[in-house]
């Protein structure tokens, strides 16, 4: 498997990531990370693990610049701003499509807490690109007004303690109009800590994304 720094020029930010690509991949996946999170994320990185062996791409970057991550250390004030982590994502797919590793290759979304909503964010900016979507542990209701505008397939995988989310995800998939599964992990509580879970939200994600790539050989 190859490995290489991504480097993605946003409007306002130049951003850094970690490109992996297996031999042959037949997708990547675009990590969306949540509050206070970034591309060292060890549940995302066991996530994109999962998904390499199963020969996806991967991209894990910081959606904002280590300044932004210090003020929002203090404020907050960025970890729910989705319009502007809807835009960076997007300056990532937009960097994917123009990588010669990835150009080819359709696009997935991975977003946990606030990163979900960017995900569903960027999804509906890119649908001729992004071709599937996962939320774990997400806030897809933040996305709002944009939930009827995505068209790709979205999973979202929730704690079955984690009762709150859970209410703000089923609320949200109500509003989807794009084909759609709650998966609902039980026994987990919000940061998949209990033994197994996170095994079995990464491997519904596998799973998810592995249809998104047999729809494009499909297509050939």
């Amino acid at each position: 498997m190859r490995s290489e720094t991504a480097r993605i020029a946003a409007d306002d930010a130049l951003l850094v990531g970690d490109l992996a690509l297996p031999e042959h991949s037949s997708a990547v996946v675009a990590f969306a990370h949540g509050s206070g999170s970034s591309r060292h994320s060890p549940r995302n990185r066991a996530v994109a693990a999962v998904l390499q062996g199963a020969g996806l791409a991967t991209l894990l970057f910081d959606l904002l610049t280590d300044a932004e991550e210090r003020v929002d250390a203090i404020t907050a004030e960025h970890r729910f701003d989705i319009p502007l982590l809807g835009r960076r994502l997007v300056a990532a797919v937009d960097w994917l499509a123009g990588h010669p590793g990835t150009s080819g290759l359709p696009v997935g979304l991975f977003g946990a807490s606030t990163g979900a909503a960017a995900a569903l964010t960027a999804a509906a900016e890119r649908p001729e690109r992004v071709r599937a979507v996962v939320s774990r542990g997400g806030r897809p209701d933040l996305a709002g007004g944009v939930l009827n505008r995505v068209g790709a397939p979205v999973l979202l995988v929730v704690g079955g303690d984690d009762h709150e989310v859970l209410r703000l995800n089923e609320q949200a998939a109500a509003m989807l109009a794009a084909p759609h599964e709650v998966h609902v992990v039980p026994g987990a509580t919000h940061l998949f800590e209990e033994p197994g879970a996170l095994e079995q939200a990464a491997e519904a994600a596998r799973d998810w994304f592995a249809r998104m790539a047999e729809q494009r050989d499909a297509q050939r």
